[in-house]
């Protein structure tokens, strides 16, 4: 069961240590499978969730040098690996079978998410777009969010309502939930008062059964904890001795208590903490 970081701290269990010196962009995992994309590689690294030992390696052919999203779907067993460079998206079959498919997106797509149909969620960051596929590549519904106020958008899930929790990768960074139609129904602005200040450049999203939000606040080295109104914050402290460095990719798995966490500067590392939820909703 997960518990309340206002009554419980997160548990640091696990670092997947860095390869060199290449930060990891995005991390995602599925059943006993921890999957990691670091920037410059065309491969995805798959790590066992319980030992976290190196198991394989997924070789996308033609992926470019940075990419910022990873999303892997049970339903479909498949996994999704947006590709910056080339404006597209990778499909790479989980169930055994080496089949590979590839389809082109709007310009610069970065975070990637799966909703409760089984589609992809694509922000395509420098068409200020969301774009939802199904997993063979259909386009199924496109947003704009210009109208919505949304620029540079970085990350995008669908929360229960049907809305999309958006973040916005400036420095005075934006957290705002949108409808279908990509009118704003909501937005996190902090507060003085809140004593968390404002976010800069932030990144990737993560979100609770109860549509809680965490936000990877990238350039203030920190997880935000939103809730579900969008009407207050809190600081998510992990237990890292020296902190965490512009963390870029999150993963949120409830069945497990569990909260991935990629860094792409300092020890460039993955981590892994246990028991973490954001605070109730209010």
């Amino acid at each position: 069961m997960l518990t309340d970081v206002k009554s419980s701290a997160p548990t640091l269990t696990h670092v997947i240590p860095s390869q060199g010196r290449d930060g990891v962009t995005a991390v995602t995992s599925l059943g006993d499978d921890v999957f990691v994309v670091r920037w410059w590689s065309q491969q995805v690294e798959v790590y066992n969730a319980r030992t976290f030992t190196l198991q394989r390696h997924i070789t996308l052919p033609g992926l470019g040098v940075g990419s910022w999203g990873l999303a892997a779907c049970a339903h479909n067993k498949c996994l999704h690996v947006s590709d910056y460079t080339r404006a597209s998206i990778h499909r790479a079959e989980l169930s055994g079978s080496s089949a590979m498919k590839k389809w082109s997106v709007a310009r610069d797509p970065t975070g990637l998410s799966v909703n409760t149909a089984h589609n992809v969620v694509v922000v395509c960051c420098g068409a200020d777009k969301i774009q939802e596929y199904t997993t063979r590549g259909a386009l199924v519904r496109e947003i704009c969010l210009q109208q919505a106020g949304v620029s540079l958008p970085w990350h995008a899930i669908q929360l229960s309502t049907g809305h999309y929790v958006v973040s916005q990768h400036t420095s005075r960074g934006l957290v705002r939930v949108v409808g279908v139609d990509g009118q704003v129904v909501c937005s996190y602005r902090p507060s003085r008062a809140s004593g968390v200040g404002q976010m800069s450049y932030p990144t990737s999203l993560a979100v609770t059964k109860n549509d809680d939000i965490l936000v990877a606040d990238g350039d203030n080295n920190r997880i935000l904890s939103v809730n579900s109104s969008l009407s207050s914050a809190q600081q998510l402290t992990l237990p890292v001795d020296d902190g965490i460095r512009q963390p870029y990719g999150l993963r949120l798995d409830e069945s497990r208590g569990r909260l991935y966490v990629s860094e792409l500067s300092g020890s460039c590392r993955s981590l892994m903490a246990s028991d973490c939820d954001t605070k109730p909703s209010e």
